[in-house]
This record gives structure tokens, C-alpha cells and sequence, in this order.
């Protein structure tokens, strides 16, 4: 999952593919290196970040979108936001996927626009709001593993209770989401435990703050190294997708894991 955030504001590339031109050739430059899903934002989501309105989100990803999909008509699309009049918005443009980092809790409308669409989604596990879930360097877990197991089993179980087809649910453990650095290397750690519950695993490592505190990396385009050793450790450890910046390093990176695996 190649990412592409159309905003002015997100922690690694806010302002780099902000013009409709440029988003749109960054979508098929990430698909000629092998992406099989482009994730379309237009809210930053890292921590602190101030909500967008609906309607400026649509205004930023609805003709990327569209432009994208009238160039290949094969490509999976994303939409990542947890507003359900964007969510329906982007559906209509040709997206296939909502990347909800509320869990559908944020708009009580999501998990309908989704059931009625038939369309996929992914529910995250995240403490607290982007304005505030690493205030004081992030939450406190009495065990990080079984208490995001369990939110996420409880979301999959609402949104099939709404009409979505559980074959249809990713699972995101939501690395950096209103975790400390030890939360995030736990997660990682023991990811084979969320893959374990039977649906695909979406991880989002690339270029995050914990893989800077660990490399002393400051500047999130020079995390690279840091980015490729959580694809790997997810890619081995069963993830079915691997939310990304560069691309082409991770498509390597996982056909070596695939090769070492014998697939």
C-alpha cells in the first residue's frame, strides 16, 4: 500500500504532493514499483494534528482519485479518513477501501456507507484522538497485546453486526497511534499474534517517530532503514499489507522475505 497523503500538514511528505498533478503522478510512479493499493489522505492523522473539515477532504482527494482511476482501472484505491460523507465521496469517485484509524467510531455513519458499498475496510486501534494521544509520551498499557486484541475483535464484530462481510475487515494494530516506543517494538514483536486472528494485517511502520527514537533519526525521509526492518519483521511475521512511502525498496525487501519463506 503506496502512500499518498494530499495534504499540506502530514508528518513526512505534508506539502509534497499537495497540487492535484503532482499526487497523481506520485500514484503511478508508486504503482510502476509495485504497489497494489494506493492509500489516498487528505487529513494529516499524526499526532497533534487539528481535524479537516469533510468538505475540504473531499475538495483535495476526490479529483486525485478520480484521475488515478481513469489512468488504470485495475489499481486498488484507499481513502484514509474516518468521515463517512468522504468515505462516500471517495466510493462514488471509484475508491475500494476505507482506512478508518477511528475503528468506525469517530462518524456513526461509516459502517453504513461501507455495508452499502460492499467496499473493504481497515480498523485501527488507536488511544485518544490525533490532537492528543501521545500527550505525555503516549497512553498506559497493562498489556498492550491482549487489550488492542481485544478492541480490535470487539470493532470486527460491530461492523459485521452492521451489515460488513467479515472477509472484507483488515486489522491495523495501529503502530504509533497512542503508543510508547516499547508499545510499538511489542507489537512487532509479537504481530504473529494478531495475524493469528484470522483476518489480513495492515501494518504502518513507514518512517514513524518510534523508529527514530530507537535510530536517533530525526528527520523522517532518512528513517529508511529503520522502515525496511519492520516491513520485513511483518512480512515474516504474516502481515498481508504494508502501509509505505518508498515503495520499491519495500517491494525488494518483501520478494527476499518471500524467497527466504519459499513462496
Amino acid at each position: 500500500m503506496g502512500i499518498l497523503n494530499v495534504t499540506p500538514d502530514s508528518f513526512s511528505d505534508g506539502g509534497d504532493y499537495f497540487a492535484q498533478e503532482a499526487a497523481v503522478g506520485h500514484a503511478l510512479n508508486m504503482i510502476a514499483e509495485g504497489a497494489t493499493i494506493i492509500d489516498i489522505g487528505g487529513e494529516s492523522t499524526r499526532p497533534g494534528a487539528a481535524p479537516t473539515p469533510a468538505e475540504e477532504q473531499i475538495r483535495r482527494t476526490i479529483p486525485v482519485i478520480r484521475a488515478i482511476r481513469m489512468r488504470d482501472s485495475n489499481i486498488a484505491i484507499s481513502i484514509d479518513t474516518c468521515a463517512a460523507a468522504v468515505a462516500r465521496a471517495a466510493l462514488d469517485a471509484g475508491a475500494d477501501i476505507i482506512n478508518d484509524v477511528s475503528a468506525l467510531r469517530d462518524d456513526p455513519e461509516m459502517a453504513d456507507v461501507v455495508a452499502a458499498a460492499g467496499a473493504a475496510v481497515v480498523l485501527m486501534h488507536r488511544r485518544g484522538a490525533s490532537a492528543d494521544m501521545q500527550d505525555g509520551g503516549g497512553p498506559h498499557y497493562d498489556d498492550v497485546i491482549a487489550e488492542i486484541t481485544a478492541f480490535l475483535l470487539q470493532r470486527r464484530d460491530f461492523a459485521v453486526d452492521r451489515g460488513i462481510d467479515r472477509s472484507r475487515i483488515i486489522l491495523d494494530p495501529g503502530l504509533g497511534f497512542g503508543k510508547r516506543v516499547e508499545h510499538n517494538l511489542t507489537i512487532l514483536r509479537l504481530l504473529d499474534r494478531f495475524v493469528a486472528l484470522g483476518q489480513p494485517v495492515l501494518v504502518g511502520a513507514s518512517r514513524k517517530r518510534f523508529l527514530g527514537s530507537v535510530l536517533d533519526v530525526d528527520e523522517p525521509k532518512d528513517r529508511l532503514a529503520g522502515s525496511l526492518a519492520c516491513a520485513t519483521i511483518a512480512a515474516l511475521a504474516g502481515a498481508a499489507i504494508l502501509r509505505v512511502h518508498d515503495v520499491r525498496q519495500t517491494v525488494e525487501a518483501v520478494r527476499l522475505c518471500s524467497a527466504v519463506k519459499g513462496k
